[in-house]
């Protein structure tokens, strides 16, 4: 939560959780968790979601990621995004997935590198942070389902 506008308590973090599985059981799809293969541990989430924000790219599906700090770096975020990405272009058959972040937060841009996202060319202002706010700043990637679907190596 580095990279986001504040941390969750755990009423909040709970109502999300709700929130998500109640999408995925209305549309089949969207942010599910992720877990460790070799123990099942929770690290985070990773998925597909519809965003309701006036953004440039809206409307739009975007990929999301959110891991515990303790799985950054891994390799994580880029398997479980790279699948989630597969999944909405070949299985939902989008014609584009969007991801954005805050300009400072260079690991997610280097996620969106490494799926081959492209970035558009200028910065945007998140609607959602007020003017000022260090995090307000986002830059945004794309990727089309024309374009090719290749992981570059970290």
């Amino acid at each position: 939560m580095a990279h986001m506008p504040q941390c969750l308590d755990r009423a909040a973090s709970d109502a999300l959780a709700q929130r998500l599985q109640s999408l995925i059981e209305a549309q089949g799809w969207g942010v599910w968790a992720v877990a460790l293969r070799e123990s099942g541990v929770l690290i985070g989430m990773v998925g597909l979601h519809r965003t309701a924000l006036d953004l440039p790219c809206a409307p739009c599906v975007e990929l999301i990621w959110r891991l515990a700090a303790a799985h950054w770096h891994q390799g994580y975020a880029t398997e479980a995004a790279r699948a989630a990405l597969d999944f909405g272009l070949t299985v939902l058959n989008l014609p584009e997935v969007v991801a954005f972040t805050a300009v400072v937060n260079q690991p997610s841009q280097a996620v969106m590198v490494r799926l081959n996202m492209q970035p558009d060319p200028a910065p945007f202002a998140h609607p959602a942070l007020p003017v000022g706010h260090a995090l307000r700043s986002h830059v945004l990637y794309r990727m089309t389902a024309a374009a090719p679907q290749t992981v570059k190596a970290a």
